[in-house]
C-alpha cells in the first residue's frame, strides 16, 4: 500500500503593506549604496584618483565628473522615492559598467580587484525595483508596470 503524502502548504503571499515595506527597504538600502559609493569616490578615492583607475579600467576619466553627481542624485532620488523605479532603471548603466570592470577577476568580490557578485547583485536589485514598484513612503509615485500591457 503505498502512503500518500498531503501537498505541502504553500506559503500564503505577503499582504500588500508588507510588500509595500519591503519594496522601501529595498529602495533606502539602494539609495544608501548609491550615496555611500559616490561619496567613496568624492571623499576618500578623490575625483582625480577615481578618475585615474577609470582611465586604468579604459573608461574615460572624465566620466567620473558626470558618474558621482549621478550616484549622489539618484541616492537622493532613491531614498526619498522620486520616481524611484525609473531612477533604479536609469542607474543601471553605471552598474553595468562598474560589472565589466569587475568580471575579469572572478564571482567573489573579496578577490583581488573585486568580482562581479557585488555589481550584479545590484543590477538584479535594480531590476526588482523597476519592475515591483516604489514601495511605502515615496513621495513621487513611479507609474506602474505591467509586463505585456500595451501603451
Amino acid at each position: 500500500m503505498a502512503a500518500v503524502f498531503a501537498p505541502t502548504p504553500v506559503a500564503s503571499p505577503a499582504t500588500p503593506a508588507a510588500s509595500r515595506l519591503g519594496l522601501a527597504l529595498l529602495r533606502i538600502t539602494l539609495a544608501a549604496m548609491w550615496i555611500s559609493h559616490a561619496l567613496l569616490k568624492l571623499l576618500v578615492f578623490t575625483l582625480p584618483g577615481t578618475a585615474t583607475f577609470f582611465e586604468a579600467h579604459g573608461i574615460p576619466g572624465g566620466l567620473v565628473y558626470i558618474v558621482v553627481p549621478l550616484e549622489i542624485l539618484g541616492g537622493l532620488a532613491l531614498l526619498f522615492g522620486l520616481y524611484a523605479r525609473q531612477v533604479a532603471l536609469a542607474l543601471i548603466p553605471i552598474l553595468l559598467g562598474a560589472l565589466a570592470v569587475h568580471l575579469p577577476n572572478g564571482w567573489v568580490f573579496t578577490a583581488n580587484g573585486g568580482g562581479w557578485e557585488y555589481p550584479m547583485f545590484l543590477i538584479v536589485a535594480s531590476l526588482v525595483l523597476w519592475l515591483s514598484g516604489d514601495g511605502a513612503f515615496a513621495l513621487r509615485r513611479s507609474q506602474a508596470f505591467v509586463p505585456g500591457a500595451q501603451a
